[in-house]
Order: C-alpha cells, then sequence, then structure tokens
C-alpha cells in the first residue's frame, strides 16, 4: 500500500511539473487542412516549444467551441482566449476595416502584404486594439473572382442587370451598384442554393471558397479578376494577455511571425491547386468558361470601381486609401 502511494504522490508531482502556466483556447471556424487551420495548429506547438511548457495552445477548429458571431463577445470575457475571425467581423468596432473590401486597391499579392506590413496595417491593428483585444496578425485567403451564370464579365458594363450575392457590407453594396449591377445580401450558406436555384446570377469568393463550395458547378462563367481580398485578423484577449509576464508575449509573438509566414504561403498552395481543380473541371465538362482579364481590360474595370472611393473617404479615411495605393506604386 505504501509503495502504491508512493508512486501515485510521483505521477501527481511529476503531471503538476509538467503542467503549463497558462491555457490558451484558440478557436476558429474552418477545418484544420485549411491553411487558416494548419497555421493555428503550427502556433501551437511553436508557442508550446518557445515557452518550455509554460504556454498550452488547446486549437478548436470547425466552430467547436463558438461561431465567429459570438467569439470576440467571448473573448471580452476571456472565456475564448484567440480567434482569427474574418475582417468583417470587426467592422461594427473598427469600420477603417472597410479599407480591404474596396475594389482593385491591390495590384497583386505583393502589394497586398506590403500594405498589411505597413504603417497602414499597423494602424489598423492599433485601432482593433482599442476595442477590448490584441491584434496580432494578418491571415491570408484569397483575391476574389467573380462568376455569374448568364453572360462572360470582360468588360464592366457586361455586368449591367445581374443579381449578385454580395456579403453585408456598404463597399461590396456600392461596387456592384457603380456597375449597374443588383446586390443581394445573403449567408454565405445560402449561396450555393441561390446560384442553383437562379435567386441570384452570380457571386464573388475566393477561388477557396468557389471550390470547397462548388460555386463552379452551378455558374457558366468565371472571370478571374482578383479585385477584392478577404483575410483574417488574428486576436488575442486583452484580459489574458495583461496577465502574460513579457517574456512569453515575446513567444507569442515570435510563434506568430512564423506561423503568418508560413499560413502566406499555404493560401497560395491551396489557391493555385485549387485553382487547377476548377480549370480541369472546366475543360473536362465544357460547362465553365474561365476569362483571364487583359492588361487593358482590366484597366477598364480599376478605373470604373475606385470611382467609388470617395464615398468612403469618411469611413475610412481618404489618407488610408491613399497610402494604401501608393504602397503599390
Amino acid at each position: 500500500m505504501r509503495i502504491i502511494k508512493g508512486l501515485l504522490s510521483i505521477a501527481v508531482a511529476v503531471s503538476f511539473s509538467f503542467a503549463a502556466d497558462f491555457i490558451i483556447k484558440f478557436s476558429h471556424v474552418v477545418s484544420p487542412n485549411t491553411p487558416k487551420g494548419k497555421a493555428a495548429d503550427f502556433f501551437a506547438k511553436r508557442v508550446e516549444e518557445l515557452s518550455h511548457g509554460k504556454i498550452k495552445v488547446q486549437v478548436y477548429p470547425n466552430a467547436q467551441l463558438c461561431g465567429d458571431k459570438v467569439v470576440l463577445r467571448k473573448m471580452k470575457f476571456n472565456a475564448v482566449q484567440m480567434a482569427a475571425p474574418s475582417f468583417s467581423k470587426f467592422t461594427g468596432l473598427v469600420p477603417q476595416l472597410a479599407l480591404f473590401d474596396l475594389p482593385f486597391l491591390f495590384n497583386d499579392a505583393n502589394h497586398l502584404h506590403k500594405v498589411l506590413d505597413s504603417e497602414v496595417g499597423q494602424k489598423l491593428l492599433n485601432l482593433v486594439n482599442k476595442k477590448g483585444y490584441v491584434a496580432l496578425a494578418y491571415w491570408d485567403n484569397g483575391f476574389k473572382q467573380l462568376s455569374d451564370s448568364k453572360r462572360a464579365l470582360i468588360k464592366p458594363e457586361d455586368a449591367k442587370g445581374l443579381k449578385f450575392r454580395v456579403m453585408s457590407s456598404k463597399v461590396l453594396i456600392e461596387q456592384f451598384k457603380a456597375l449597374g449591377a443588383i446586390p443581394v445580401v445573403l449567408p454565405f450558406s445560402e449561396v450555393y442554393s441561390a446560384l442553383q436555384q437562379g435567386v441570384v446570377d452570380g457571386q464573388e469568393n475566393t477561388i477557396s471558397n468557389i471550390y470547397t463550395k462548388k460555386f463552379y458547378e452551378v455558374q457558366k462563367y468565371m472571370t478571374i479578376s482578383n479585385h477584392g481580398y478577404l483575410g483574417y485578423m488574428v486576436v488575442i484577449s486583452k484580459k489574458f494577455w495583461n496577465k502574460l509576464p513579457n517574456n512569453l508575449k515575446a513567444v507569442i509573438k515570435q510563434a506568430m511571425k512564423e506561423a503568418t509566414e508560413k499560413e502566406r504561403v499555404w493560401a497560395k498552395e491551396l489557391n493555385d491547386s485549387q485553382f487547377a481543380k476548377i480549370k480541369a473541371y472546366a475543360q473536362k465538362s465544357g460547362k465553365l468558361q474561365i476569362i483571364h482579364l487583359t492588361k487593358e481590360q482590366r484597366k477598364a474595370w480599376v478605373k470604373k470601381l475606385r470611382s467609388i472611393y470617395p464615398k468612403f473617404y469618411g469611413m475610412i479615411g481618404k489618407n488610408l486609401i491613399e497610402k494604401a495605393i501608393k504602397a503599390g506604386e
């Protein structure tokens, strides 16, 4: 009996010696094999390594813990410590984040990352910090493309009269109005059926979303426009952050820096591989026409849609928009 008690005491002592000083519950809504999911798991591993086990990160994918609609509220009370919601979940708190909804703001991914890593990106992170969170990084989903079932979208005028599903965003609604199209606000979960049943004619989304939700199967045309960006902001609870000693804050920042670099690579790789599968479907089935805009055709779209920018100078800030544009020159 004494031997058993002794062994139990040793086991308890060992378990406590390996117990983390801090637990982070990291909630996100996508599967573990997506760029965001893989980056969250990589971050968790690196934090534990760099902190020598003092911080344990528990990742909850697929909205297992909660959805993006409520996660920010839960973080206020430290019920969840970390999340990576899309920008749209923050615009009610920080309207300036609508900057990323502006059409044709970025020339390419290099231009985008210059802005995210510049004073513009940092200013937006700082604005989120004032709302009870600590914003750590931006993670990529990708650039949006246009698709529809009526006609090839080559010129801006081709969108006139068509009904397009949009997210609930003032900028995106204005974007389609400028094209003479009819914006229809619908939840993401209803997009496939709305396209299939003809409730809307088209939509805009990243390659990742178009592929995984099979939107390409219920559309006849897809224009590779790269006109808008979808991304995520990784945030941590300010209440939790303030409890951490400076050396562990530095660990989280370093692990996040490494995870962000990898997430950008994974996002591009996934975009490329999924686009290859969509192209293979188009070629084999003959049911989808993919349009690549020439430089001149793209210029016409840029000119048409950048005309809406002045309408959002008040909400986003003229200076912020101009700095973002200048970063790509």
